[in-house]
């Protein structure tokens, strides 16, 4: 009988009753295919490999993440409950000891979802990732977490949740967004006052293929995260880097997606994008699987590998070369212009956010405490084209007394203001009150 060298579950959630449309490729055959292409190889016969059963997340369990504008119910449906539940199933496993890795298929995906959620933006209503991340804080108590986004586009939502927090490293590799969705993950977005360097984001040209990619995990994604010691390292695993993927413009194969897998080693995988649903994502996934379950990965090729594979030309592996040295100056060698922040001002920002899927605007005014002690208070004020105006303010886990207090401030300023709802998220007493 083969066996897996690493113990590796499987969490499958296709979301039959969920879909942008018929015919949109954000539709249930993304994991139905993967499933079929499961079933041929035979993976779940192999000892080692081990499919567990999905179970729907709580408000509760959004709640320590997101302020769902006017609450969870109208913003999310039962499939994103057990899309991000079953990444909590595979927390888990592997929290629990049952198995060594865990790989969440689950869709709708999450990784553009932002904190404040007024609707579904780049096909994501719920960020997945950080339900879980969260999740996993408070009921096994690790605290330093990275993720690394290998989608082909930007994680700006999980860039937006995380923006503060010192104690997550968010590292996303994606197509260049001068030429893709959303249009962001630059060098410069680095973090917030309290979290400077504490995001990196590496913009890839088009056309970037298996050289490139490794190049970037040789050479960038493995040093930072030797230097941040994670306890536990994520994937948003995104397949849209695939040559063969209708929305994006990369040169990725299932084999280089196995490979990279082997290297990062994740503890959890959650799948994110990949749109070449019958040619492609079925293929990578298998190669994913194998890889996180320590198999040989040698043979693991789509049927028009050998037709349509490009190698990535000579002018795109010299412009990664230049990007990465870049990227190692700033975050590896001290290059990083930083801010030195009085303790206890307050730092604010403007921003407009639009969510393409359901064509709402949004427009965010927010403030954070700058704190040595700890990811610092923060609010957000927010209006959208649907009427809604709201704060939310969030208070950290482990929040020094200083940010407790002007958190709670906030709040009940906020009260007394002409806001339609006033939420407060508060991750040190475990509340969450709307008003």
């Amino acid at each position: 009988m083969i066996r897996a060298a690493r113990r590796t579950g499987l969490v499958f959630f296709p979301a039959f009753d969920w879909a942008i449309s018929p015919s949109h490729p954000e539709r249930e055959e993304r994991l139905l295919y993967t499933q079929d292409q499961v079933l041929e190889e035979g993976l779940l016969d192999i000892d080692g490999i081990v499919e567990y059963r999905v179970r729907p997340a709580t408000y509760e369990d959004l709640r320590r993440v997101h302020f769902c504008v006017p609450d969870e119910a109208a913003v999310t449906t039962e499939s994103h409950l057990i899309s991000a539940g079953g990444c909590l199933v595979a927390a888990d496993a592997v929290l629990d000891g049952e198995v060594e890795s865990a790989f969440a298929l689950v869709r709708p995906p999450g990784h553009h979802s932002r904190r404040v959620v007024h609707g579904n933006r780049g096909f994501c209503n719920i960020n997945n990732e950080a339900v879980m991340i969260e999740y996993i804080r408070g009921k096994y108590g690790i605290k330093k977490i990275a993720i690394v986004d290998t989608d082909c586009h930007h994680g700006d939502g999980t860039q937006d949740i995380y923006w503060h927090d010192p104690n997550t490293l968010f590292i996303s590799i994606h197509q260049d967004g001068r030429t893709l969705y959303p249009g962001s993950g630059f060098p410069d977005e680095a973090g917030g006052p309290n979290a400077q360097g504490f995001t990196v984001n590496i913009p890839l040209p088009p056309q970037t293929g298996e050289q490139g990619f490794l190049h970037v995990m040789d050479e960038l994604v493995m040093p930072l995260l030797e230097k941040f010691e994670p306890e536990i390292v994520i994937n948003s695993a995104g397949q849209d880097n695939h040559f063969n993927d209708p929305i994006t413009n990369m040169n990725f194969s299932a084999r280089g997606y196995s490979t990279l897998n082997a290297q990062l080693k994740p503890d959890i995988a959650v799948l994110e994008g990949g749109y070449a649903v019958e040619n492609a994502l079925p293929y990578v996934n298998v190669g994913i699987i194998m890889a996180m379950a320590g198999m040989d990965t040698t043979f693991v090729k789509e049927p028009n590998y050998d037709r349509d594979y490009q190698e990535q030309p000579p002018e795109i592996t010299r412009n990664i070369e230049q990007i990465v040295k870049q990227l190692r100056d700033l975050f590896l060698e001290g290059g990083l212009k930083t801010v030195s922040y009085e303790e206890g001002i307050i730092v604010e920002r403007s921003r407009d956010v639009f969510y393409d899927t359901d064509g709402i605007h949004e427009r965010q005014h927010e403030k954070i405490r700058c704190c040595r002690h700890c990811a610092g208070a923060l609010a957000i004020a927010s209006t959208s084209n649907l009427g809604q105006h709201i704060l939310a303010v969030q208070i950290p886990v482990e929040a020094c007394t200083a940010c407790l207090q002007i958190g709670l401030a906030w709040f009940e300023e906020g009260t007394r203001g002409a806001f339609s709802h006033v939420y407060l998220q508060d991750r040190v007493r475990g509340i969450y009150e709307c008003t």
